[in-house]
């Protein structure tokens, strides 16, 4: 099983970025996702989730209106738009699956990928 996440770089405040993850190896339509991010010296937080087949779609305060989080289940692809990035945005991204049925959990990390927002 991978996760395997892109798009990440360099950019200046109030710029965008689109990450991606690419997953393998998983029935990626039978996972809820999620993005999580982590900066030098700071937990890891959750910055947005989506439901297996996208209708529903949660995100933290401080990313409301400015990231979006979507899917492709024909390419077994998550994504995170992000507009108008501020310096505070800048960590590690990392996406998150999780699939639970009944008693049960399967949960798989990718590795990360970093976003650097400064001018």
């Amino acid at each position: 099983v991978q996760l395997v996440e892109s798009g990440g770089g360099l950019v200046q405040p109030g710029g965008s970025l689109r990450l991606s993850c690419a997953a393998s190896g998983v029935t990626f339509s039978m996972y809820d996702m999620s993005w999580y991010r982590q900066a030098p010296g700071k937990e890891r937080e959750l910055v947005a989730s989506i439901s297996r087949a996208g209708g529903s779609t949660n995100y933290a305060d401080s990313v409301t209106g400015r990231f979006t989080i979507s899917r492709d289940n024909a390419k077994d692809t998550l994504y995170l738009q992000m507009n108008s990035l501020k310096p505070e945005d800048t960590a590690v991204y990392y996406c998150y699956g999780q699939r639970v049925w009944g008693t049960n959990k399967l949960s798989y990390w990718g590795q990360g990928t970093q976003v650097t927002v400064s001018s």
